[in-house]
Formats: C-alpha cells, sequence, structure tokens
C-alpha cells in the first residue's frame, strides 16, 4: 500500500495534526519523523479539544501504532507528562513505540538554548525554548546520546564526560552559569531511560515488517517547508528537516516507500517567530483574522504567542510543494475566509521593482513586497458543508484558482476544527 507523508507546505502550523488525525482512521501506523516537543497538532475529536506536542496523531485510535522514530528529538518527562494527560482526559491508552536510535534533549540542551537567547537579547532567533538547536547540534557533533544509551550506565557516563567537557566551558565562561554535575544528571537519566523502557524498540524492523505485510503507514511532519533548515528562510528555520525527503530517513524506511504526499496548506497565511513573510498584513485586519482563526484563534499551541498572519501566498506556497514533493494537496481552514467580501491573494513579489513568481533567498526576501490579487468572498457559513459541489460558488473559485496556481490538485479541503469537517474531492 506504500507510505504517505503528512507535511507542512509553509511556516508550519498549516492543520497537519487534524489531517493526520483524519486520515489515520484507515492506516495501521502513524509515525513522527522529526522535531520535538517545539511545536504542536492541535485536534478536536470527541474526546475533546487536544494539543499534541511530541505524541503522533494518531493517538486517539486504538488500532494505531504510533511510533517516535530515529529523527524525532525526544523530550522524556515532556512524553512522560502528555501521554499521562492525554489518559487522564479519557483518552484510551495508546499503543506508542519508541525507537532506540532516537536521541534524547538533556536538561543541559533546554539550558544552552534559553541562555543563548538571553544573550542574543533584541537579535534573538524567536526559540521556543526547548532546547532543539542545541539538541541537534550535538547530534550532529556526534556527541549526542541514544535512548540505547539509557540501559548502560558505564556507556553513557562517557558518552556524557565527552559532551559536558566543552558544556560546562561555555556554561562557565560565556553564559557564567552554574556547571553541570556529571554525577547529578546521570542517575536522572538511568531512571528516565526505565520509565521508558516499555516503550522502546527497534522501530526501523517494525516498520519494514509493516511494509512487507502491506500495512498503511501515516508520516506526520512537524512545522513546514519555509522552516527547513536547507530550502527554507534560514537562519530562521528549525533544526531538522521537516520535508518528506527527509521522512524516509527520520522514520526508518526506503525512499521509494514514500507513495503518496500530502501537502497541507492553509487558505490564509500564518507563522510563529521571527524572519521574512511577505503577506504579512497588520492593524485591525490583523487582529481580525487572527481572532477568527483556527480553533481558537492564531496562537502557537506550544508557546501561546500570537501567530502573524497573512494572505494566501502563491509563491512561497508553489514553492513549499514543489519541495515537498506533493502529490495533493489538503487545503485548511477555508471556513475561516468566510467573513470577508473579498480576499486577497499575494500572486508575485516585488523586489525593488523586478516581479517575480519564484521563492527569493533570504538575502532578497526582507526587500520583496506583495502583488496582490482580490477575489471576491462567499459571505456565508460553509462549517456544515460536506461536499465540493454544495460550497458557494465563489468558495469553489478560491479553491479552483489555488489548485490553477499551485498546480497541484486540492483533494482535501477542512472546512471546520472538528475531525469530520471535511470535504474530499
Amino acid at each position: 500500500m506504500g507510505v504517505t507523508a503528512i507535511v507542512g507546505a509553509n511556516w508550519g502550523d498549516e492543520g497537519k495534526g487534524k489531517i493526520t488525525d483524519y486520515l489515520a482512521e484507515q492506516s495501521d501506523i502513524v509515525v513522527r519523523f522529526q522535531g520535538g516537543n517545539n511545536a504542536g497538532h492541535t485536534i478536536i475529536n470527541d474526546y475533546g479539544k487536544f494539543a499534541l506536542h511530541l505524541l503522533p496523531s494518531g493517538v486517539f485510535y486504538s488500532h494505531i501504532t504510533n511510533i517516535l522514530g530515529p529523527g524525532v528529538a525526544l523530550n522524556i518527562p515532556f512524553f512522560l507528562e502528555e501521554l499521562s494527560n492525554l489518559v487522564a482526559r479519557g483518552v484510551p491508552a495508546p499503543s506508542i513505540r519508541i525507537s532506540n536510535r532516537a536521541q534524547v534533549i538533556l536538561p543541559y540542551h533546554i539550558s544552552l538554548d534559553e541562555y543563548e537567547e538571553e544573550r542574543l537579547a533584541d537579535q534573538q532567533f524567536g526559540s521556543t525554548k526547548c532546547g532543539i538547536a542545541p539538541f541537534y547540534s550535538d547530534k550532529y557533533l556526534k556527541v549526542g546520546i541514544q535512548v540505547a544509551d539509557l540501559f548502560n550506565e558505564k556507556y553513557l557516563r562517557n558518552r556524557l564526560e565527552k559532551s559536558l567537557v566543552i558544556k560546562n566551558i561555555l556554561f562557565e565562561h560565556l553564559y557564567n552559569k552554574p556547571k553541570i554535575s556529571i554525577d547529578e544528571l546521570l542517575p536522572v537519566l538511568l531512571k528516565d531511560g526505565e520509565r521508558i523502557k516499555p516503550y522502546v524498540c527497534d522501530t526501523v524492523s517494525l516498520l519494514q515488517n509493516a511494509l512487507k505485510e502491506n500495512k498503511k503507514i501515516l508520516l506526520e511532519g512537524q512545522l513546514g517547508t519555509l522552516r527547513d533548515p536547507d530550502h527554507g528562510i534560514y537562519p530562521y528555520s528549525t533544526s531538522s528537516s521537516p520535508l518528506a525527503g527527509f521522512g524516509s530517513i527520520g522514520a526508518g524506511v526506503p525512499p521509494y516507500s514514500i507513495t503518496r504526499i500530502i501537502a497541507v496548506v492553509k487558505a490564509y497565511s500564518s507563522c510563529v517567530g521571527a524572519g521574512p513573510f511577505v503577506s504579512e498584513i497588520f492593524d485591525e485586519s490583523a487582529n481580525e483574522l487572527r481572532e477568527r482563526g483556527g480553533s481558537s484563534g492564531e496562537y502557537g499551541a506550544t508557546t501561546g504567542r500570537p501567530r502573524r498572519v497573512g494572505w494566501f501566498d502563491v509563491v512561497a506556497t508553489r514553492y513549499g510543494c514543489l519541495m515537498q514533493g506533493a502529490t495533493e494537496i489538503a487545503l485548511s481552514l477555508l471556513d475561516v475566509l468566510s467573513y470577508l467580501d473579498e480576499i486577497p491573494i499575494c500572486m508575485s513579489y516585488d523586489i525593488n521593482g523586478s516581479i517575480t513568481g519564484d521563492f527569493p533567498l533570504s538575502v532578497q526576501l526582507d526587500k520583496a513586497k506583495p502583488v496582490l490579487k482580490k477575489m471576491p468572498g462567499w459571505k456565508t457559513d460553509i462549517s456544515g458543508v460536506r461536499s465540493f459541489e454544495e460550497l458557494p460558488k465563489n468558495a469553489k473559485t478560491y479553491v479552483e484558482n489555488i489548485e490553477k496556481l499551485i498546480e497541484i490538485p486540492v483533494k482535501w479541503i477542512s472546512v471546520g476544527p472538528k475531525r469530520n469537517a471535511m470535504i474530499k474531492r
């Protein structure tokens, strides 16, 4: 049956959680393949409203095996707390597997994240301060800690000693903070290992066997194309790749097994954090869109920060879908735009008088201005609509126009926050 990847086409916050939750019903396995608890997926279903941060979005189905893959940044205390809170709210205990190759966010990663943002002051990157950048830095410096290391005290101590040589110099001499004691840290990590031991396994073998058995597998990405460190708006990016192409690596499946890539695209634009945002709007028009957006307004599911909002950006979205290799689009939050008489769309960028439809390099984005085209609104509630034919004419035209401009079929349209508020074309 192959593997389906569900990924974001823009800055993140596109509604990937709802799409994964919706499609998981007909799947066997859901895999988180990158990122950590630094972003959230909001889901509304029969159990209530949830903001998932580290747990895969298949946890509401008893038949789903939910996997945290090798590419995930695993914050163990956060994982356990999130799982406990889920069950406390009446959700049956989900089936969860954690890759023995996944690496662990350590307390000093979080401290380094906080101290560096503090040092940067007004030049900071808008980090969520979850330790993500220091974590991935250690991973590629080859001083990170894998889940499997937590079950070998001698090996774990040796790994920590190598890492803390540099870390303690930074703490003491750059940040003027107390040094980390390995004798205090080691018992905490050994205990964390014991707490997650029931969930740990060789997820690569699990997935390879599932492919042989023709199981349906969903890969769930975090954030979106424009946060990719290679193809996004660098340096305003995350530290792992949210591209479907990385799903093969971060989950541990062959590249050719990913046969379907659903790029989730918002009917307008939103962005959390710093960096260029060409179609951004301000003042009262921004406040109204922000308050109407999402299930409870456009505020970060992890940080609670107000999201910056703007009109649909053809340039950024076409580029985002191209980088993802999207085979289809899931258009989210179309219902939010129902209050508008006219709906602007950013068709292209004006950079110093030159009009372009190609997504530019970061150094040029600050100079880009949106070239807008207005489309007629539909001014009616569409949250109860369940077929494309029943949508108002102008709503259908808006969707068809996006489809034509992006050159990828819009197969799914979300018209409300609840699970069943979905149109399948």
